[in-house]
């Protein structure tokens, strides 16, 4: 586990080993997710890359502390610079779904550097509006309480039953109870905290900076996923060196709903770095 200089500790899992010579793709989960998120994603990149999924604090097997202040935007980037400096000296690329997208695209504005490429997958540039950005403060602290108040399968069960979600409920059971379960094993505290910390509502929002974002960006979202798809093709008039990519008949887990054709998306996108 790589240590960053707040002493926390990110666990992350090697998926696919190649060699030196290969590029590196470093992919974030979402919220309540962890590493194992990616298990059906990877074995697709074969050996063609070398590629890393990362626990965000307060998942997964990485640490959570009691400290909100360890889970703000600006501690996570520290973090996660720590992790990938961990993992290689090269120029990596970085994909996150959804929580980690918002990490990976506010990542990108303070290390472009270590950047070769950028995959966001239903993801947000953040709330502009500061009426809109306290009422998702107020509406995600109250979930933190709910969190902390009640039994972790409650709030899974919640969670999972989210229309956000909906499109899910069509795979296979085997798959949603794999999910509910890991989802189960996250710490109460380090989710909780991880809302109070960098939900939408807190994070500094990004449209003001993506004119400024000049790495190579994958903007992924699903046809059924009507919000973030909107959401993506405004980011994409601000982006640079952006694109978008819709996948049909998808919601919002497109990597959990669509793996293959998620994957072949993003080994067409890596072609052209």
């Amino acid at each position: 586990m790589p240590v960053n200089k707040s002493n926390i500790k990110l666990y992350f899992e090697k998926l696919i080993s190649s060699n030196s010579t290969k590029n590196t793709i470093v992919f974030l989960h979402g919220f309540t997710g962890s590493s194992k998120d990616w298990g059906k994603t990877s074995f697709q990149f074969n050996n063609d890359y070398n590629v890393y999924a990362v626990d965000l604090i307060g998942h997964g097997k990485s640490d959570s502390p009691d400290d909100v202040d360890e889970y703000s935007t600006s501690s996570q980037i520290d973090q996660l610079a720590a992790a990938i400096s961990s993992i290689t000296k090269d120029k990596i690329i970085l994909a996150g779904y959804s929580m980690g997208g918002r990490l990976a695209l506010s990542f990108s504005t303070v290390y472009p550097e270590m950047l070769k490429g950028l995959i966001l997958e239903s993801t947000t540039a953040g709330i502009i509006d500061e009426k809109l950005r306290e009422e998702r403060r107020r509406s995600d602290n109250e979930l933190a309480n709910f969190i902390l108040n009640n039994p972790i399968e409650e709030f899974v069960d919640y969670w999972m039953n989210l229309d956000i979600f909906s499109t899910q409920k069509i795979l296979p059971e085997k798959i949603i109870s794999g999910l509910k379960q890991d989802k189960m094993e996250n710490n109460k505290i380090g989710i909780s905290n991880s809302l109070r910390g960098f939900s939408t509502g807190i994070m500094p929002p990004l449209f003001n900076k993506l004119k400024d974002i000049n790495i190579k960006t994958l903007l992924i979202s699903g046809e059924l996923d009507k919000k973030y798809t909107t959401l993506n093709n405004e980011m994409l008039k601000l982006l640079p060196a952006g694109k978008h990519q819709i996948i049909n008949n998808t919601g919002h887990n497109i990597h959990l709903e669509k793996p293959q054709i998620f994957c072949n998306v993003i080994k067409n996108f890596l072609k052209e770095l």
